[in-house]
């Protein structure tokens, strides 16, 4: 299935459009090279991604636990506010990738622009006290993130996207 979205063609003019935004907003700068991790030796987004992952996780558990209500709506908070430079470094890691890699990072994006507005919405709902139903789309979240990770991977390990970028 990973390998379908490789060839799903209905999505090349939209990813490719996103891709040269992409290169036109950074062109090459000290800040492209900042946030796409060449100081580093690797790319910054697989990092980050950890942190809003770890944060809506960490609320699934404590969803299961009566009384962590507060703790969980916090941790659903974090994970949110920590997706903003996680799609940030990845939109800029996205202007480096090839047509096939296109197609399954514009996936990718839009799975966990899923992601995140269910927990968005989990998060308003939260704050209204109605804990269920943010229980409830929290783990649609996280169903979404697994989805795009997944596709993240493949992007990463079957396709190579960003693997040996700076090496010569």
């Amino acid at each position: 299935m990973l390998q379908a979205v490789e060839e799903l063609r209905a999505v090349d003019r939209p990813s490719r459009s996103l891709a040269e935004a992409v290169r036109r907003a950074l062109r090459s700068s000290n800040v492209d090279r900042a946030v796409r991790g060449e100081w580093l030796g690797h790319p910054l987004h697989p990092l980050m991604v950890t942190v809003p992952i770890g944060a809506w996780t960490s609320a699934a558990v404590l969803d299961a636990r009566p009384g962590s209500e507060d703790a969980a709506r916090r941790l659903v908070a974090l994970g949110l506010v920590a997706s903003v430079p996680t799609i940030l470094l990845g939109l800029a890691d996205y202007g480096g990738l090839d047509a096939r890699q296109r197609r399954v990072g514009l996936v990718h994006a839009v799975a966990n622009t899923a992601a995140v507005t269910c927990f968005a919405a989990s998060y308003a709902l939260r704050r209204r006290g109605r804990h269920k139903a943010g229980k409830v789309l929290g783990l649609a979240g996280l169903v979404a993130v697994g989805a795009g990770g997944a596709l993240g991977g493949h992007l990463s390990y079957a396709q190579g996207a960003g693997v040996h970028r700076w090496q010569t």
